[in-house]
């Protein structure tokens, strides 16, 4: 009879998931799966302090807003930079998971990344307790990595993973259920798009707006020559003319704007595998390096790092998901919970 009662309870049990990334914030629902996939931006109403959008409707407003909306992105780097609009953005998000059932108080795991500070998890577990969580887990990204793209991560055998986010790039190597060695670096898709403004700027003296920016890097950005060459037409203004331009780019241009991050990235992991004690190496140069999170899905990354270290590299299935799937896992596996959560 006991089992009946439970199964019933976990039915209503409203446990969520969440991955709180610089970009973009994804929510699992346990029982559900992933529930929610919007971007962390929130509209603000500069005269009244309201809220007009958050998510999605807020991107769509990104450098199209009149002067008395501001749309905020409310995480930098990874870690909370607006309290007050982070908090916010989650109850938002939470209701919105929970289909704006107002009375639900779930428990809520919250991954975030390793390098943060004492300061900046309790922010991140007050938001989600202002937000009506009844208990709040923090787990590290680059675990949740690792589990949700499925990494044997509790045998006695080394996996390294690769997490490149928005904010930071998370790069672990795991065993037994452990972080052996953890390093987070502040280069990862925002920085890339930065970049790729930077340059555009200063070879064509054309500014372009952030999301023209991602946009280019999802469409001819690479870490590594291409097969065939790819071009793109781009429209921005012109900074000496003051009047829209468009202008034709192609991979290489791009390749070259990026070589930086690419290279700080690409360093990090070689300094990880030189900290990895030689056991774990040995398994690593076998199984390889995953890399999962939005940078994964930039062109040729896996050849770049291949070329580089040696090791055979792998993408994840769903390398933007298995952050959320990863800790998604946790609201079931209570016990691996318990020893993966940060104090």
């Amino acid at each position: 009879m006991g089992m009946n009662l439970r199964s019933l309870f976990s039915l209503f049990s409203s446990d969520l998931a969440i991955d709180l990334g610089t970009a973009n914030t994804l929510v699992y629902a346990r029982g559900k799966g992933i529930v929610l996939n919007e971007p962390s931006i929130v509209a603000i109403n500069k005269v009244t302090g309201e809220i007009e959008a958050v998510g999605r409707e807020a991107k769509e407003m990104l450098g199209r807003t009149p002067g008395n909306i501001v749309a905020i992105r409310p995480l930098k780097d990874g870690v909370i930079a607006d309290f007050k609009v982070t908090e916010k953005m989650l109850n938002n998000f939470i209701q919105k998971a929970h289909n704006r059932k107002m009375f639900v108080h779930p428990r809520i795991v919250i991954g975030v990344p390793s390098e943060i500070t004492q300061v900046e998890k309790r922010a991140v577990q007050d938001s989600a307790m202002r937000a009506k969580a009844s208990e709040v887990y923090l787990v590290e990204q680059a675990m949740m990595a690792a589990i949700g793209a499925g990494l044997p991560i509790t045998e006695p055998s080394g996996s390294m993973i690769v997490d490149i986010g928005g904010g930071t790039t998370d790069i672990a190597v795991i065993s037994l259920s452990g972080i052996v060695y953890s390093r987070s670096v502040r280069v990862a898709g925002n920085e890339m798009d930065e970049a790729i403004t930077a340059y555009l700027k200063r070879k064509y003296n054309m500014l372009v707006g952030e999301r023209t920016a991602e946009h280019i890097k999802m469409e001819l950005g690479s870490a590594y020559p291409l097969e065939k060459p790819l071009t793109m037409e781009i429209k921005g203004r012109h900074l000496l003319e003051g009047i829209p331009r468009t202008i034709t780019i192609d991979d290489s241009e791009i390749r070259d704007a990026l070589s930086e991050c690419v290279a700080t990235i690409v360093n990090a992991i070689r300094v990880a595998l030189e900290r990895t004690p030689p056991e774990l190496s040995a398994d690593i140069s076998d199984r390889g390096i995953v890399v999962t999170g939005g940078g994964a899905l930039l062109k040729n990354l896996d050849k770049r790092i291949r070329e580089e270290t040696g090791l055979p590299v792998s993408i994840a299935e769903d390398p933007l998901a298995c952050v959320v799937l990863g800790t998604g896992r946790m609201l079931v596996d209570f016990d691996l919970l318990k020893r993966v959560a940060i104090e």
